[in-house]
């Protein structure tokens, strides 16, 4: 892979996320924004919420298709998709936050409460990695 996708990828979640807390003050966390976008959260702009989902996954598609990268493939059970997919989010809101919200944009901000978060975060998948390498028998 071309070092500069890395790169230009970076810089483009950084400018996206530090434009929407300079013109908005909002954090650009993606369980934030689903939430207000799906209406879970409160006092949001959930309009705002689904434009900035619908330019992340339009953003995708576009560098996909000019990487020529194939579609992606679905490959897990369903129910263990779904499963899961209620878990991150549970997780989520109870730790106030999702790794784009604390990582990327608390981190920045130097906030406590997210480089903690951020800890967790990255231990629990260093973590989990080592078990599913050696106590469960997955790919090494």
């Amino acid at each position: 892979m071309a070092w500069y996708w890395p790169v230009a990828g970076g810089a483009l979640i950084g400018l996206a996320a530090g434009g929407y807390l300079i013109l908005l003050g909002r954090i650009a966390g993606i369980s934030g924004l689903v939430a207000a976008a799906t209406g879970l959260a409160r006092n949001t702009a959930r309009g705002l919420a689904v434009w900035f989902l619908i330019g992340l996954l339009g953003g995708s598609a576009i560098a996909m298709r000019l990487r020529g990268m194939p579609d992606l493939q679905v490959t897990g059970a369903w129910p263990v998709l779904v499963i899961g997919g209620l878990l991150v989010g549970y997780g989520t809101r109870l730790g106030s936050g999702c790794t784009s919200g604390h990582g990327i944009c608390g981190i920045a901000r130097l906030s406590p409460r997210s480089l903690v978060a951020t800890g967790v975060f990255m231990a629990f998948g260093v973590g989990t990695v080592w078990v599913v390498r050696h106590l469960i028998g997955g790919a090494p």
